[in-house]
């Protein structure tokens, strides 16, 4: 695709922009309602109910806004879906990203909707409404939050830096969890200081915002990544594979930090 047909596609995508913002932030009050500090649960069972009713309250507002928005974009229905999705123009979107924090009582959950068009991402907003912030992008045209320009760090040293990992989902494939411990192990030799948290989003905007340096990730899941993906890559960041190259869906892990790390954290991580 040639810099003209790019610049297009920029443009249409910029103009759906408050569109989905209102989608992702009025599916975010709904979880917000939904939300206090006291939020428990008991057993699996009520786990598994909690996270379900939150789903379906904050899809019953996101789908169909965004449906009336474009009409046209598939939708891609697997929230632990992976690999690429095929020709055309999708919405990948996570109703209740963090879901499983949010019925803890802890803040660190939202709502995210992405446009994947080709098999890479071009818009994306992500509402984390217990903080108070929304995070945009649209590709070519930088990140924000809450309206106001975001960069990655310019840390150079993974000796210093703050970096992150988590798992893409519960009852990971035995060798992925093997790969995401040895990962682990190996980044405590390397960086300052190494987390471990889900959802992978809420790491993944502080990287975009420069308050954390990287995040790495095992496994794929796209509704957790691919939103964070353009999130970094627009705040000027770097978002590749453990052998360096540019991420792609079709990828077999994940890295996002700024361009003078991301070689270190790539030869750490190399299989």
């Amino acid at each position: 695709m040639d810099d003209d047909a790019l610049l297009d596609d920029a443009l249409l995508d910029d103009a759906l922009l408050d569109g989905v913002t209102r989608a992702v932030s009025d599916a975010g009050r709904v979880l917000l309602e939904r939300f206090s500090t006291a939020n428990r649960v008991d057993d699996a069972a009520s786990l598994l109910a909690a996270i379900d009713a939150n789903d379906a309250a904050s899809a019953a507002v996101l789908r169909p806004a965004l449906e009336r928005l474009a009409p046209d974009v598939r939708w891609d229905d697997d929230e632990e879906g992976h690999g690429v999705l095929g020709p055309g123009a999708w919405w990948v979107t996570d109703a209740a990203e963090g879901n499983v924090n949010h019925v803890h009582g802890s803040p660190d959950w939202g709502v995210t909707a992405t446009l994947v068009r080709e098999d890479v991402p071009v818009l994306t907003v992500v509402a984390l409404p217990a903080l108070g912030q929304v995070f945009t992008a649209v590709r070519g045209m930088g990140a924000r939050l809450n309206g106001e320009p975001v960069t990655v760090s310019a840390k150079s040293e993974l000796s210093a830096a703050l970096v992150g990992t988590g798992q893409a989902k519960p009852g990971e494939d035995p060798a992925v969890r093997r790969r995401m411990s040895t990962s682990i192990d190996r980044m405590l030799d390397a960086a300052l200081l190494v987390s471990a948290t889900v959802p992978a989003t809420l790491q993944l905007v502080q990287v975009a915002a420069g308050h954390t340096d990287a995040f790495w990730q095992e496994g794929q899941v796209r509704s957790g990544l691919v939103a964070g993906a353009l999130l970094v890559a627009e705040a000027g960041g770097a978002v590749i594979d453990s052998t360096g190259a540019p991420w792609t869906l079709a990828s077999a892990d994940f890295i996002a930090t700024n361009q003078g790390l991301g070689p270190a954290v790539a030869a750490v991580l190399a299989r």
